[in-house]
């Protein structure tokens, strides 16, 4: 193997690193405190700002139980599904589908939320290095980004700093809900050409996570 594609296998070992924790629902904290790997060394070979050692990625390969091949991508594509378009499920049912199958610059992704036959608690909420864009395309979706509760529905878009503590639930119970996220792993942002409309606002509605009035009547 050529020296610069294994340059280009550890430098897109970070996105798939956080990727797999985040799929697991747990924070840079939490996989530190299991493997000894300290959280700002783990958040810096999540954002490509470090590359990973031997031993570093065989701690990680345990901890989040998935083959080596998985996190350098070497493992072979499943053959009934094309790349790129086949969604991931996740352990809360959330389906996430990639829209960017490059490794660098902004990610896309469009999750899928199942509907929900009862009101959630406040979305458990996570930390990380980036910049974070989400639009609602369909449903009521519940934010709390930092303090804040924000209830988005379709069309509403908001933008923020994801090493403030944020996290989404269905916020209806009416049915799913479908969201597009664009992510800069390392603060990368978008570059609007147009000013935004005078005298519109975004749509959200600040709400208290204890109001029952977050949910579909």
């Amino acid at each position: 193997m050529a020296d610069d594609d294994v340059t280009r296998r550890l430098t897109a070992m970070g996105p798939r690193l956080r990727a797999v924790r985040e799929r697991r629902g747990v924070t840079l904290a939490d996989v530190g405190r299991a493997t000894g790997i300290s959280s700002s060394t783990l958040s810096r070979i999540e954002t490509g700002r470090r590359k990973p050692t031997l031993e570093v990625v065989l701690r990680l390969a345990k901890e989040y139980a998935v083959a080596l091949d998985e996190l350098a991508g070497t493992a072979p594509a499943p053959a009934a599904e094309p790349r790129g378009t086949a969604p991931h499920s996740f352990g809360d049912d959330k389906a996430v589908l990639p829209l960017t199958p490059y490794v660098g610059g902004l990610h896309a992704h469009k999750h899928v939320l199942p509907a929900v036959a009862k009101p959630p608690g406040r979305p458990r909420q996570v930390s990380h290095e980036g910049y974070e864009w989400l639009c609602v395309l369909y449903g009521r979706l519940w934010l709390a980004l930092g303090d804040q509760d924000l209830v988005l529905t379709a069309g509403d878009v908001v933008e923020f700093d994801t090493r403030v503590p944020h996290g989404v639930a269905n916020a209806g119970s009416a049915g799913p809900v479908e969201y597009l996220i664009l992510f800069g792993p390392q603060g990368e942002r978008l570059r609007p050409r147009t000013p935004p409309a005078a005298g519109r606002g975004t749509g959200a509605h600040s709400v208290s996570s204890h109001q029952q009035g977050v949910f579909a009547r």
